[in-house]
């Protein structure tokens, strides 16, 4: 840092203050894409982290300096079960129009046995009149979202307890269709490969590692003080002026570092895959056998093994659209 003028005197962003403990596992979406689709579209999914490996691929961007080499990249696996879809819920806008309310929501008439391991004494009763409801209020809706849950047995994780979030239908289409659309796979089961294919490009929402209570030099990266320094070196070199008499909050301080919902833009899906009968097991470290549909996504994502991780479709979408690239090796047998 002596090569410059500039002070620097943290290294972290207020912008993620305050540097809290996530409210829940199941990370929030707030913002959903639109896409330019002629029918509805379900605009996510979720699946559970299992690991991270390497593969070598084929570089098809004519503008990359590697065009037709093989080039060694960092994947990360997410095994993806079959969503069952538990209901939907309809919004519509609120007083100031500021933001969605929710009017109603409506269960499906078949809900799987474990939901009761999340959702306590749930009930369907009252199910068609909901409905009913919702379809009589379809011009005040402006929002419809379907009720997820997932499958965790079916993954290899030793978790029995699913985990309930909502996906927003969308595409250039009324919200009339959305409705029948989401009706129409109400109580049925979602496959990833019905809402995306490789090649697509995501954004992944997830809880990030928890590292605890840390100090003020690895929670915001301050430099540590000489060695002669008063007390201590691992603090800050000041917590600011005399006037106003307090400590604000943009001083680097100790507190909870990690847990926090981060979300990963422009990931891309490299591809999907199903573990084969014949094939040997997939194993993966501090996971387990991979049982059930797979996705590769290319780099790193937040969060440890076994975590919930959700994904849409971008908000940052690419210039131009890439084929998913031909994957020639990948370390694992994955």
């Amino acid at each position: 840092m002596g090569h410059r003028k500039k002070h620097a005197p943290k290294r972290g962003s207020l912008a993620f203050s305050p540097r809290k403990r996530a409210k829940s596992l199941v990370p929030t979406i707030k913002t959903w894409p639109r896409i330019a689709s002629d029918r509805p579209v379900l605009l996510g999914f979720a699946g559970y982290k299992a690991g991270m490996t390497g593969l070598l691929y084929i570089e098809n961007d004519e503008h990359s300096i590697h065009y037709r080499k093989e080039v060694y990249a960092s994947a990360t696996v997410v095994e993806i079960p079959d969503l069952f879809a538990v209901g939907l819920v309809g919004y519509h806008p609120s007083a100031d129009g500021n933001s969605l309310v929710a009017l109603r929501t409506a269960l499906a008439k078949d809900l799987p046995d474990e939901l009761n391991r999340r959702i306590i004494n749930v009930s369907n009763a009252g199910a068609e009149k909901n409905l009913k409801m919702l379809e009589e209020s379809l011009e005040r809706l402006r929002a419809i979202r379907v009720l997820f849950a997932t499958q965790p047995r079916l993954a290899g994780i030793s978790k029995k307890t699913p985990d309930v979030f909502e996906v927003e239908v969308g595409g250039e289409v009324p919200v009339e269709r959305r409705f029948e659309y989401a009706v129409s796979i109400l109580g049925k089961k979602i496959s990833i490969t019905d809402v995306f294919q490789p090649g697509d490009v995501l954004d992944i929402s997830a809880v990030t590692k928890g590292k605890g209570f840390q100090g003020p030099v690895k929670r915001w990266g301050i430099k540590i003080l000489p060695r002669k320094s008063r007390k201590t070196k691992r603090k800050p070199g000041a917590l600011g002026p005399w006037k106003p008499s307090a400590t604000m909050y943009t001083i680097p301080s100790a507190g909870q570092m990690g847990f926090h919902r981060r979300t990963v833009y422009g990931v891309k899906v490299l591809d999907i895959k199903k573990p084969e009968q014949e094939a040997p097991v997939v194993s993966l470290h501090r996971y387990g056998v991979l049982k059930d549909t797979y996705v590769i996504l290319k780099g790193s994502i937040p969060g440890p093994v076994k975590r919930l991780v959700r994904m849409r479709h971008t908000v940052r979408p690419p210039m131009r659209a890439l084929d998913p690239p031909q994957i020639v090796y990948v370390q694992g047998g994955i």
